[in-house]
């Protein structure tokens, strides 16, 4: 059986109990966080969340990845850019939106934000040439 890793937030004084939160749930707030950015056209997952995702299942967390190491945590996100997005301007604006939601809903600090850039999404051909053939 898998040993799942919790990340037990620091205990506040007089506090009622500890805190924990999954893993899981810091790649689903990073996920929104990540769609919310403009020009971001999709999160790249694996395999089993593409199909999970055609069968009908949402997964919020589909192309983020969390690490928790002795550094810190290490978020790495992978998405898909829409053609004519400045890729710098977006990738920056990911890792900020993705920090402050997770300072504002978890007090959790992150130690790196990695932005990973893995594919161009175009606008489909048929959509296209629907525009062209107005001006004609």
């Amino acid at each position: 059986m898998e040993d799942h890793q919790l990340l037990e937030l620091d205990e506040q004084k007089g506090g009622l109990g500890k805190v924990e939160i999954s893993p899981e749930v810091i790649e689903v707030i990073a996920g929104i966080a990540t769609q919310e950015v403009e020009g971001v056209a999709a999160l790249r997952g694996n395999f089993a969340a593409d199909v999970a995702e055609r069968l009908g299942r949402k997964n919020h967390g589909k192309g983020v990845k969390v690490e928790l190491t002795e550094e810190g945590i290490i978020v790495d996100v992978s998405i898909i850019i829409s053609y004519g997005a400045a890729v710098p301007e977006v990738a920056k604006l990911i890792q900020l939106n993705i920090q402050q939601a997770l300072e504002t809903m978890t007090a959790i600090r992150l130690n790196q934000i990695n932005v990973h850039v893995v594919g161009v999404y175009f606008e489909s051909p048929e959509a296209q040439n629907s525009v062209d053939n107005d001006y004609e």
